[in-house]
């Protein structure tokens, strides 16, 4: 089933772009950065490989899959500020999150806001939706705006790149992201899991 989902967004990602080109990239970027996991490895490595193909230029697909990353961020981030936060004040008490922990998002945000930003912008699968808690913990927009233009930009240069040098066999690197991916949903998981036993446990 996973498998077979990931086939369908690979296909939707390669069609995007062969109609549209950087068009396509960027739309297929923003998307991703908008919390719709559209994997940006398979966009930015097809990217690329059109490239060797003279099908499109290097750093127009480079420029289009980092502003399309800065909109979809934005995005996320409005939508985390102006929906999320709301919702969980209004029914967090309902998932055992209070405003407790919503002061403690804010102050670790406005600690360490911009280095999770950038670091959240090279992870697989974190950057996807590090905007979003951004956003609900409404960290500083000008910092978040810089730090995801500085974390996208060489995550975007490296696949556009590797694209670029393995050409027709730009598909054979991509599912060695996949153990990694997984191994950061894992985690992801496991870290959910742990914060709602703990917090029962306090209660």
């Amino acid at each position: 089933m996973l498998h077979q989902l990931i086939e369908l967004l690979t296909s939707f990602a390669t069609g995007l772009i062969n109609t549209l080109g950087h068009w396509g990239v960027f739309i297929g970027m923003v998307l991703e950065s908008a919390c719709i996991p559209l994997p940006s490895e398979v966009i930015m490595l097809f990217g690329g490989f059109l490239t060797a193909q003279g099908t499109l230029n290097f750093w127009g697909v480079v420029w289009a899959g980092v502003l399309g990353n800065v909109v979809g961020s934005v995005l996320a981030f409005w939508a985390g500020a102006n929906g999320g936060r709301p919702f969980l004040e209004k029914y967090g008490k309902y998932i055992l999150f209070n405003h407790h922990h919503l002061d403690q998002a804010d102050r670790w945000f406005s600690r360490y806001g911009e280095w999770a930003v950038f670091f959240g912008r090279i992870l697989p699968v974190i950057r996807t939706f590090i905007s979003l808690p951004a956003g609900i913990a409404r960290m500083n927009f000008v910092k978040f705006l810089i730090f995801t233009l500085i974390g996208c930009i060489p995550w975007n240069i490296a696949l556009t790149y590797m694209g670029l040098k393995l050409g027709q066999n730009w598909q054979s690197v991509e599912p060695y992201f996949r153990p990694v991916s997984y191994a950061i949903i894992i985690a992801v998981i496991c870290g959910i899991i742990w914060f709602f036993i703990n917090n029962r446990r306090k209660r």
